[in-house]
């Protein structure tokens, strides 16, 4: 069983925080209780990199093993810390015996039939290109973020669902960085070359830039996993399907 309930959108998180945790916590439970009740064995948590709070600025890409959380006191913190609890809650259940719970923690995605008016920069800057631009950049454009494409994010899923260690987490995502500009400027040359970028914040001078990017070195050396999709391709494949069911092209 692939529990990928209770994902909750960012306005409620940010609206309603406790509201969002419970969302997490008790869709988890819920989940849990009736794969046991079902007599099932295999649960996969599909978790998230957020569980490791806000990334060091000299770390390039976070492995498993590191145990920063986030800020408790921060209302803004209520996704990772959601899903820090579900994560207890399959280890909890796995140890009852119950339950062999494996744990995906899922970083940025991309690839057809995503919400593109969600707050994802990804999905926003595929969504400016097509309807003609302008690609606007909310923040200064330094932040640093990894994609993958959603073909490869199932077949992930599945392979630690089936051949993954229980209660052992595996990063899930793409280990090549990119800063947000960079994306920007990847989506316009791929998919509207006509298209500018209107970044709406200054960098601040000395500031170190925030990061977001995984390690899959356990997934790619225990369980042989890759990445068959790039960037580009990826980004073609999501713009062209959203074209196909969403926009004309201009």
């Amino acid at each position: 069983m692939i529990h990928a309930a209770a994902e909750t959108s960012l306005s409620l998180l940010s609206e309603k925080p406790r509201l969002g945790f419970d969302v997490i916590v008790e869709g988890t439970k819920r989940a849990l209780e009736f794969a046991k009740a079902s007599g099932l064995r295999q649960f996969l948590l599909t978790s998230s990199g957020a569980v490791y709070g806000r990334q060091p600025d000299k770390m390039t890409h976070i492995p498993e093993e590191y145990l920063g959380a986030p800020d408790p006191t921060s209302q803004l913190s209520a996704y990772g810390k959601g899903k820090r609890a579900a994560e207890s809650l399959c280890a909890t259940y796995s140890q009852e015996g119950s339950l062999q719970a494996k744990i995906a923690r899922g970083f940025a995605f991309v690839g057809p039939y995503m919400d593109v008016d969600a707050y994802y920069a990804i999905g926003n800057f595929i969504r400016d290109a097509l309807k003609g631009g302008p690609i606007q950049v909310r923040g200064d454009g330094t932040a640093y973020r990894s994609y993958m494409y959603g073909a490869d994010l199932a077949e992930w899923l599945w392979i630690i669902l089936l051949k993954g260690k229980v209660c052992y987490p595996y990063n899930v995502g793409s280990e090549n960085r990119i800063s947000i500009k960079e994306l920007a400027e990847t989506v316009r040359d791929t998919v509207n070359p006509k298209a500018e970028i209107h970044i709406s914040v200054k960098s601040a001078p000395g500031r170190a830039p925030e990061q977001y990017v995984p390690s899959t070195r356990r997934a790619r050396a225990e369980l042989g996993l890759n990445e068959t999709v790039d960037l580009r391709k990826a980004i073609q494949l999501t713009a062209e399907s959203l074209t196909e069911n969403h926009f004309q092209k201009t």
